[in-house]
């Protein structure tokens, strides 16, 4: 009988592209993968460094695994294993401890799933990270994410990416066309193109620090794949948002109007203390223009409150500035302290009651955000892609702009486009919507 293997994976898409990826490499070597509440001999945990409650969750997460099964193998990898190992190592039931280059080669540290009295540590040097390993992550039938793109050469003082995934790298051209093509094929509508810098794609293609493309020439190409319904690009620095990339997803065949733009601070004082590489005037101007040629256009903002140095006035004039901007919701990230950032060490630190407070404030702000947004959307037609669960007798859906509705259950609206009319917001905050016509695919 073939050995079963489960995955858990914490923080964000492109951990779950490189999950799936990673299941791949197991599925080759003749393991079945079973849903991580199941027995299992190997559980494997992709972790997340980005905030505190990630680190904290790691070890309920290893309880989770050796209460199914206290024999089991437990393997952490991701960016707390490369920041970390060894602190992951000390927790009680982890047997194997893989860093930002090893974590693809997992199989190959697998002779033996006996458990292990000390957890084994793998990590290599994060200068050693320099090469690139494509991943996509297919784990619905309706949407994947599509990694092009790994590391940063950004030097934010609040993050340890650059230390867990090392320098900006990309995926060739020709292989993103590649996993495209066979994401295609695999009747799925939507793709989310992902990395930790997307917009820097091209820097390090073909191992050496110069572009051989540009995001523009990525999204263009892309564009052309024939068989992707829906193409979204998950998030993109301010500065490398591009009037010409703009232009091209107005115009697109297949790129839906929907931006996900890091913010941090609505204070040039603050962006400047975050080392950000744009003040909020450049901000503003991707905005307008996004919405100067679509206007329809969801846009989304990551935000941090209570980095250090912030005041009462650094925070309202942050607060007053989203206020005021034309986006769709927020993104609210408490800051935490960091190791081995440059943040971890400047004065000015804020209560982390007054912390809470501010998250609070801008959670409330993106409520009202989302409403106005959905809103203004009430009476248009716009295209639904369904899901494929059923949650509570109702099935749920995103228009391109990023507008969630909800119907009755009907199987078989799964994994299907319909253009639909767009009629009221029901008291959950969900879109109700009527079919203009029949099925577009």
């Amino acid at each position: 009988m073939n050995k079963k293997v489960a995955f858990y994976t914490l923080g964000c898409k492109l951990n779950f592209s490189e999950t799936s990826t990673i299941a791949r490499s197991f599925s080759d070597e003749g393991f079945d993968r079973v849903d991580f509440s199941e027995k299992a001999d190997i559980y494997v945990i992709n972790t997340c460094s980005v905030t505190e409650n990630a680190d904290k969750r790691f070890k309920s997460i290893v309880k989770q695994a050796q209460k199914v099964n206290p024999e089991a193998f437990v393997a952490a990898v991701g960016c707390y294993a490369q920041l970390k190992p060894q602190e992951l190592a000390d927790v009680e039931g982890v047997d194997l401890v893989l860093g930002a280059t090893e974590k693809f080669k997992i199989t190959d540290y697998l002779n033996d799933l006996t458990k292990n009295d000390f957890g084994e540590v793998h990590s290599c040097e994060i200068e050693e990270a320099d090469f690139y390993v494509g991943s996509y992550s297919i784990g619905d039938r309706t949407r994947a994410f599509l990694k092009v793109q790994d590391g940063c050469d950004y030097k934010c003082t609040y993050c340890t990416i650059p230390l867990a995934r090392g320098i900006s790298r990309s995926d060739t051209m020709e292989n993103v066309l590649k996993n495209a093509r066979e994401i295609s094929e695999k009747d799925i509508k939507e793709i989310v193109l992902t990395g930790v810098n997307i917009g820097d794609y091209g820097k390090g293609e073909f191992g050496n620090k110069r572009h051989e493309h540009t995001f523009l020439d990525l999204v263009t190409q892309l564009d052309q794949v024939e068989g992707i319904e829906r193409l979204r690009i998950s998030s993109i620095e301010p500065n490398l948002l591009k009037n010409e990339t703009i232009e091209l997803v107005s115009k697109s065949r297949a790129f839906v109007p929907h931006f996900h733009v890091p913010l941090q601070s609505g204070s040039n004082d603050i962006l400047k203390k975050m080392k950000r590489r744009y003040m909020r005037e450049l901000y503003v101007d991707r905005v307008n223009k996004i919405k100067e040629v679509m206007p329809h256009a969801c846009i989304g903002v990551d935000v941090i409150v209570g980095f250090p140095g912030e005041t009462d006035e650094h925070f309202l004039e942050t607060y007053n500035f989203l206020n005021e901007l034309d986006v769709s919701y927020l993104h609210v990230f408490t800051y935490s302290e960091r190791d081995n950032t440059e943040a971890a060490l400047m004065d000015g630190v804020v209560s982390r009651n007054v912390r809470g407070k501010r998250s609070k404030m801008l959670r409330g702000l993106s409520v009202k955000k989302r409403r106005a947004f959905y809103e203004s959307q009430i009476g248009a037609t716009r295209t639904v892609l369904f899901e494929g669960e059923n949650k509570e007798g109702y099935i749920h859906g995103f228009t391109d702009n990023y507008v969630k509705v909800k119907a009755p259950w009907n199987p078989e609206l799964v994994n299907t486009l319909h253009k639909v009319n767009l009629t009221e917001i029901g008291e959950d905050g969900i879109v109700r919507f009527e079919f203009v016509k029949a099925l577009v695919v």
